[in-house]
């Protein structure tokens, strides 16, 4: 027989779980309606019929709100990463890298607002921009040893996470008019000129 706190304790997590989805029901519904950067977080909670006090204890801000939207795309953009680099394994350094950063910016371009309300704040910590720049770093590495140079490869890569921001990709194709295919060849011949 089950307890009186074991019976509570199922109630809050099922309330917890049923908040949680109704959270993301409206933002989802609001992003689709207005975009990710007109919705508040006030907004969000009214839509979803609870307090907003319920709504920060689960997400401090819109980005961790907007990572939580994305998390699962952003496995399988890892997946994706994985199962190139172990099908191209004797493609060299940089065609790795390039082939790498043309996953990430498809990825960019089918999940742009929510990658940009991710990159507003949580990005700067999260698991995705420490397993993205791991990559880069190990691929710039061997680019090193391949070319025989000495370039500091986090910053290198440090740098080139900056340059393919949200903010730095919206302005080169809404402005400058660069499809992100153009955008990435730019990207290469800033960063990685050939010899």
């Amino acid at each position: 027989m089950k307890s009186r706190e074991e019976t509570k304790v199922r109630q809050e997590r099922r309330d917890a779980a049923e908040n949680r989805q109704r959270i993301l029901d409206a933002a989802i519904k609001l992003f689709a309606q207005q975009g990710v950067k007109q919705v508040s977080m006030n907004q969000i909670a009214l839509e979803a019929q609870i307090g907003s006090g319920t709504l920060y204890r689960r997400y401090k801000n819109k980005s961790e709100l907007c990572l939580d939207l994305i998390k699962d795309n952003i496995l399988l953009l890892f997946e994706d990463i994985d199962r190139y680099l172990e099908q191209h394994q004797t493609a060299t350094p940089r065609q790795r890298l390039k082939g790498v950063l043309s996953l990430f910016m498809r990825f960019r371009e089918k999940k742009l607002q929510l990658l940009a309300g991710v990159e507003e704040g949580a990005l700067e910590n999260s698991h995705f921009k420490f397993n993205l720049q791991e990559i880069v770093v190990q691929l710039l590495a061997e680019m090193n040893r391949d070319e025989h140079t000495e370039a500091n490869t986090v910053f290198k890569a440090d740098m080139l996470l900056v340059a393919l921001r949200s903010d730095s990709y919206i302005f080169q194709r809404d402005v400058r008019g660069y499809s992100s295919e153009s955008f990435l060849e730019q990207i290469f011949l800033t960063f990685f000129p050939e010899r």
